[in-house]
């Protein structure tokens, strides 16, 4: 099924729209599934290192978040401006921004690496890291800093692809990401040495650079898939592609409205990420296996709340496409389809990960405290997917109409007035269990939140088809 049917004046039957959403989200969720996978197969390599490395990276994980959230909020507004006027069937536009928007996001890449690297010799310390952990810390978020402009390529590459509706490209692409992880950490994690493998042994050579090897091998992934990412957007996908005759204009006004629709995504991500920040500076203080605890079950809850930013994209590019073609009754009718449709995808995986939390900790690290800790927490968490899901979904539908004041509102409020006083209330006492006490009371209160912002129309109302 095309998304041309989003640019005819007739009505998508329910089967229809279910069909669409299920087409243009299943590339992304393979995506979003091997990004995590490829989280966790970093976590695990680690974790076979000892409890020191892997609190180390726990211990910047989140500034690492808070980084990748900002490289990809200063591609939304291109990409979202891309997705209407492709529904609006104006394509050299959409040419148009979808170049400034590469050239505009790469300068926000190398000025967002930058300043990682000044203030990576001060970050550990800044969130409460002392002795041995620091070095090992501080070389990880380096090399990850390095790897941010390529990121940046990557991802607007795919957002812009995906924007066409043509997800299956980049879904292979990000899913290939994860086999080059592999590979290239098995190369700079580990020394040397002999493997056995099935009954056979062979000789595997190795770098032995251990916590800065796991960000090298993520920073070489990237520069192998950002290529063909960029090449597929620029010279294959039917409406993004090169034209003879034509070049790149720089329009003002188009790239303002980009960060106008920008700026407050990058906010929302401030605001959740450096709520991430904090809550490692709470659990800081508790230790290094609840700080290693908490890393791994960040990264293993991941997986199952990847399916709904997986829908997310489709949201996002369904109702982009139909503020374009001047459909707004149908956009909020897909907002709502596509948020029901995630939710019940997040109730099945909140019970796999109930149901499965200690193999998926004890995946990640041999340690027992570790595993008992982090499948403790995750437990906890599973009460929350389906809200947090609805709040995912409910994102994407919003910036695709162009609202992106109305999801960062929500997130600062939830974050900060109810996730972190909650947090800090609770660790004291509970220890790392408080902490996760108050992020699945948060994430529920946010996708409360979230659905009454939808029921209105408040937030259709906003979309701008200004270029």
């Amino acid at each position: 099924m095309s998304l041309a049917f989003l640019q005819e004046k007739r009505q998508l039957s329910r089967h229809e729209a279910v069909r669409m959403t299920l087409k243009l989200s299943w590339p992304t969720i393979l995506a979003q599934l091997s990004s995590v996978f490829m989280q966790y197969i970093d976590a695990s390599m680690v974790g076979r290192l000892g409890p020191l490395e892997s609190a180390a990276i726990g211990l910047v994980a989140s500034s690492t978040w808070l980084l990748g959230g900002l490289s990809f909020a200063f591609t939304t507004g291109f990409i979202v401006l891309v997705a209407q006027q492709i529904g609006a069937r104006d394509e050299r536009t959409a040419r148009n921004l979808a170049r400034q928007g590469i050239l505009v996001s790469l300068g926000f890449g190398l000025a967002l690496m930058a300043f990682g690297l000044l203030v990576s010799p001060f970050l550990p310390y800044a969130l409460g890291g002392e002795g041995a952990i620091v070095p090992y810390a501080v070389q990880y978020f380096q090399i990850v800093c390095l790897s941010i402009p390529l990121m940046q390529l990557a991802g607007v590459a795919t957002g812009m692809i995906q924007s066409t509706g043509h997800m299956r490209f980049p879904g292979v692409m990000n899913t290939l990401l994860c086999f080059f992880d592999v590979c290239f950490n098995m190369f700079c994690i580990f020394p040397s040495r002999t493997v056995t493998l099935a009954g056979l042994s062979f000789w595997l050579p190795g770098a032995g650079l251990g916590v800065a090897g796991a960000a090298l091998g993520t920073l070489l992934s990237y520069v192998v898939v950002s290529i063909p990412l960029l090449f597929w957007m620029l010279c294959v996908t039917p409406e993004l592609k090169s034209r003879p005759g034509e070049k790149l204009h720089w329009v003002p006004r188009q790239i303002f409205h980009a960060i106008r629709i920008s700026i407050p995504v990058a906010i929302e991500r401030l605001v959740q990420n450096g709520a991430q920040v904090v809550s490692t500076r709470i659990v800081s203080p508790l230790g290094a296996t609840a700080l290693a605890a908490n890393s791994f079950a960040v990264t293993a809850e991941s997986v199952c709340y990847m399916p709904a930013y997986g829908v997310q994209d489709a949201s996002s590019t369904i109702v982009g496409q139909c503020v374009g073609a001047k459909r707004p009754e149908m956009a909020h009718r897909l907002a709502w389809l596509t948020t029901i449709l995630g939710m019940l995808l997040m109730v099945a995986t909140g019970a796999l990960m109930f149901l499965f939390a200690p193999e998926m900790i004890g995946l990640i690290s041999p340690d027992e405290e570790i595993r008992a800790l982090g499948a403790r927490v995750l437990r906890i968490e599973a009460f929350a997917e389906p809200m947090f899901g609805a709040s995912i979904i409910i994102t994407g539908a919003m910036r695709g109409a162009g609202d992106t004041v109305g999801p960062t509102l929500l997130n600062l409020v939830s974050m900060w007035l109810v996730r972190i006083p909650l947090s800090a209330l609770l660790a004291p006492h509970i220890g790392l269990v408080g902490v996760w006490i108050a992020m699945c009371v948060e994430l529920n209160i946010r996708g409360i939140l979230f659905l009454i912002r939808l029921a209105g129309k408040s937030w259709l109302r906003k979309a701008q088809n200004i270029v």
